[in-house]
């Protein structure tokens, strides 16, 4: 027996999956469903997704541009802790989850929903990142994960019941790989990447030309830093929005931030990861950089023992638990004197500190 649902929120994005969710929402629980979309720099098509989404049934949509929010509030205090997970991933998706979640859950309060629901597959870890920022922050709130409840089982299947319901999607050939994208980094996964022998092909990179295309003169640039977080770059203060942005046109232009590897996901499978990160590559080298000249040794020492345990929250989906909390100001005390500039040196997918 299903739980009696009265007014859902979606995580939206008007995609195949989550179009077809609406619909089955609907369908299986009879209940409202409020469609919400996150902007976090996905550079997906966001007009006509609120005419689409209430087309498909929604009786209410949230469009939400969280892009400074998301940059200032979960990727700089990232970059201050120095993340990085299994020695190569910059957590771009994983950092990205709670905030969306959290979204969720402030929406559901608003409009008296007593579920939330996200698009996430039965096997990765977004749906644990999910879930247990929605218990978190509501230990109460009623949870539907489709994946794990419908009889779709191919992307073929989920096509059909578009159609069959007349729900406005574009069917797009599909790719022979998964991706995620933000303003920190796009991810792919999956499909023809499984294989962990085959080298991706240089068209499936969307963020950075490849090192060998890079421009055959070295990129400078000066990034300015207070209490460790970056606020100018080339001595021009910026929104972190913008900061970021700009750091990505520079990163990606020289090759900068590129990651291949097998990593180690919580539900206990091992899966093949392919990485763009350039801004968040430069930032991390630099971060770095400013600590080595304004860090106390031992407390150096201490900190970089934690890094490991910090990103395995993250990547986990703890970013909202009490350890975390104890984590974060921990950290916030070890960056009060990491201020200053650093100058590095951008060149065929290098990025060097020289300065």
């Amino acid at each position: 027996m299903k739980s009696k649902i009265n007014k859902v929120v979606l995580a939206y994005s008007g995609g195949l999956d989550t179009s077809v969710i609406l619909k089955w929402l609907i369908e299986t629980y009879g209940c409202d469903v409020v469609a919400y979309t996150a902007n976090l720099g996905q550079a997906e098509e966001l007009e006509n997704l609120e005419e689409k989404a209430i087309k498909t049934g929604a009786c209410k949509v949230y469009i939400e541009d969280l892009q400074e929010e998301f940059v200032s509030d979960y990727i700089f205090p990232m970059v201050k802790a120095n993340a990085v997970y299994e020695g190569g991933y910059l957590l771009g998706t994983s950092i990205a989850r709670p905030l969306i979640a959290k979204k969720q859950i402030e929406i559901a309060k608003k409009e008296g929903a007593d579920a939330v629901c996200h698009g996430a597959t039965g096997k990765g870890n977004d749906q644990v990142r999910f879930e247990l920022t929605y218990l978190s922050l509501d230990p109460h709130i009623k949870i539907v994960a489709p994946w794990r409840e419908w009889e779709f089982d191919s992307r073929k299947s989920l096509i059909e019941y578009a159609k069959k319901h007349e729900i406005p999607v574009t069917i797009t050939e599909e790719k022979p790989y998964s991706s995620d994208r933000n303003l920190f980094h796009i991810s792919f996964e999956g499909g023809i990447l499984e294989d962990p022998w085959i080298e991706p092909s240089e068209d499936m990179y969307i963020l950075s030309v490849s090192p060998e295309d890079a421009p055959d003169k070295a990129a400078y640039l000066e990034i300015e830093f207070k209490a460790g977080i970056p606020t100018a770059v080339d001595g021009e203060k910026e929104s972190p929005a913008n900061l970021l942005k700009h750091l990505n046109n520079l990163g990606g232009r020289n090759g900068i931030g590129r990651v291949d590897m097998v990593e180690n996901r919580y539900v206990g499978m091992k899966s093949r990861g392919v990485y763009e990160t350039p801004g968040g590559t430069i930032l991390h080298t630099a971060h770095r950089a400013m600590e080595s000249i304004t860090m106390d040794r031992e407390v150096m020492h201490l900190r970089d023992s934690l890094i490991p345990k910090y990103s395995e929250l993250i990547y986990n989906g703890y970013w909202f638990s009490p350890e975390m909390d104890i984590l974060r100001k921990t950290i916030d005390e070890t960056q009060k004197d990491v201020c200053g500039t650093v100058r590095l040196k951008l060149y065929k997918g290098n990025c060097l500190v020289v300065g």
